[in-house]
């Protein structure tokens, strides 16, 4: 295995020891921040909802594959954090503190969802997202007077000390700051004592229980902040769409964020995000595959919903590590060739020679 020698304290405080990595993410960075000088309207827009959709997947990582609690009804949470934001805004309420307001009512659902999913396991737990998520939906489109119900809701414009940012380039650079705040929040917090017992849960609750970890309190936390990171990237999802519908916020959206954890690479903030980019491109793929298609096949309404479950059964089959896990292995496998041995090879026993 590869390891990384200090020679610094201090390189326990740095978010990433690696100077590579750190020129990396720069470099990132920087072509992220250049990039609305180079692309136009609808690339900018299209590029936003990734950024989007980097928050909510990093919200479920924490919930997935830190903690090892399955989710099938985050978009419950997204609805929630998309609504809060639009009546706070509604109300006069200044932009970051919409912002937060809507994060913080999903984080508090979350709580309130922890509550019987932490006396269960499994699919189970799967179960009391999905029924959360299916009750949700049922209160928006029924609570008229506050959602709107399919008649939708309209999101006012984004607006913070005078500056409009509705406009594409300044919405897009207001989704790259929350996403670079959310992930610096969360390394921190996934660094720290919870992030270790989150870990400590996923892999055996009975150690974690054992080494005197209180598994009920953890898991509770998991789904507040999961909630709360998904409420933020549903406040700026509101924006993105202008007017909100319950049908943004149903089945098929959970499993999208789902599939964007699983593609990604379970355990890992950057195989969040890599699952946002790969699945976040999907839908505008298919919509130029279609073209090519025959039209038996093109104009079948299932086929999306079709494409993201293939995707993520042959990702649980074949690469269930995610493409960040092939990507890690394939830096350890050039790090250390050509010393690194074949996987179904064995050396020689010295037995075995004459």
């Amino acid at each position: 295995m590869n390891r990384h020698l200090q020679t610094s304290y201090l390189e326990d405080a740095r978010l990433e020891r690696r100077p590579g990595t750190r020129l990396f993410v720069a470099l990132l960075f920087g072509l992220l921040l250049t990039a609305p000088l180079v692309l136009n309207r609808f690339l900018i827009g299209e590029l936003s909802l990734i950024l989007i959709y980097g928050i909510a997947s990093i919200g479920l990582m924490i919930l997935v594959g830190f903690s090892g609690q399955l989710s099938l009804g985050h978009a419950a949470f997204l609805g929630i954090g998309a609504y809060t934001h639009a009546l706070l805004l509604s109300s006069q309420v200044p932009l970051i503190m919409a912002l937060l307001g809507g994060g913080a009512v999903a984080g508090m659902a979350g709580l309130l969802v922890a509550l019987p999913a932490v006396r269960m396991s499994g699919v189970y737990v799967a179960i009391v997202t999905l029924t959360f998520s299916l009750i949700c939906e049922q209160v928006l489109i029924h609570w008229r007077s506050i959602t709107g119900g399919f008649g939708g809701m309209r999101v006012p414009s984004p607006t913070m000390l005078g500056f409009d940012l509705s406009k594409p380039v300044a919405f897009y650079l207001l989704c790259l700051t929350l996403l670079s705040l959310t992930i610096i929040v969360a390394n921190n917090i996934l660094r720290g004592r919870s992030g270790r017992a989150w870990v400590a849960i996923r892999e055996s609750e009975l150690a974690a229980r054992s080494m005197g970890i209180p598994v009920g309190g953890y898991k509770i936390l998991a789904f507040g902040v999961s909630g709360f990171f998904t409420g933020i990237a549903g406040a700026l999802f509101a924006h993105h769409l202008g007017y909100l519908s319950p049908d943004a916020f149903r089945y098929p959206t959970s499993v999208l964020l789902l599939l964007m954890v699983v593609v990604g690479g379970l355990g890992s903030l950057a195989g969040a995000l890599t699952g946002a980019v790969v699945v976040g491109l999907l839908p505008q793929g298919l919509a130029m595959l279609r073209d090519t298609l025959p039209p038996a096949l093109g104009e079948q309404p299932g086929l999306e919903p079709g494409l993201f479950g293939f995707i993520l059964v042959a990702t649980i089959i074949f690469e269930p590590t995610g493409l960040y896990g092939r990507w890690r292995r394939l830096l350890e496998t050039a790090r250390s060739f050509p010393l690194r041995a074949h996987p179904g090879r064995r050396a020689p026993s010295r037995h075995n020679k004459r």
